[in-house]
């Protein structure tokens, strides 16, 4: 298992996952298309040529999604419960077709439940810079991890 307890998540961690990921066009449309999302922006070549961007603007819900699982292998992979949250989000920089995103976890704060001593929550704060150095997500996300004791 890849993935850490409650127990090997300590706060002020940093974790530079290995795992970049080049967004493609099919990536794009297909999310937008399986989320309902008729977004011009997103599928509308012609449309989005004429945008402040000139170009497609990859659906940054797909760009949160990308985020949360390139951190996974090193960070809850098997040792998660679930997520309880999403305290911040933002996407300070577009993601256009052929960005490639990495990714970096912080453990920002954790504590044991109050109610399941087979568990705790850690809060990661995940950041996604692009090829260019630019970042273009944060998120500071709760999970509810299981505890090795």
């Amino acid at each position: 298992m890849a993935g850490k307890y409650f127990e090997e998540l300590e706060v002020g961690s940093i974790f530079e996952h290995d795992i970049h990921r080049t967004v493609t066009e099919f990536d794009n449309l297909q999310f937008s298309a399986l989320t309902h999302n008729p977004q011009p922006l997103h599928i509308d070549a012609e449309f989005a040529k004429q945008s402040q961007h000139g170009q497609i603007l990859v659906n940054s819900l797909f760009t949160l999604g990308l985020v949360v699982g390139l951190s996974v292998g090193d960070t809850t992979q098997g040792t998660t419960i679930g997520n309880l949250g999403m305290e911040k989000v933002e996407f300070p920089n577009p993601v256009f077709i052929g960005d490639t995103l990495r990714v970096s976890t912080r453990i920002t704060d954790k504590r044991e439940s109050k109610t399941k001593p087979d568990r705790g929550i850690v809060w990661f704060e995940h950041i996604a810079r692009n090829q260019r150095n630019e970042v273009v997500c944060e998120c500071l996300r709760k999970g509810m991890m299981i505890r090795k004791s």
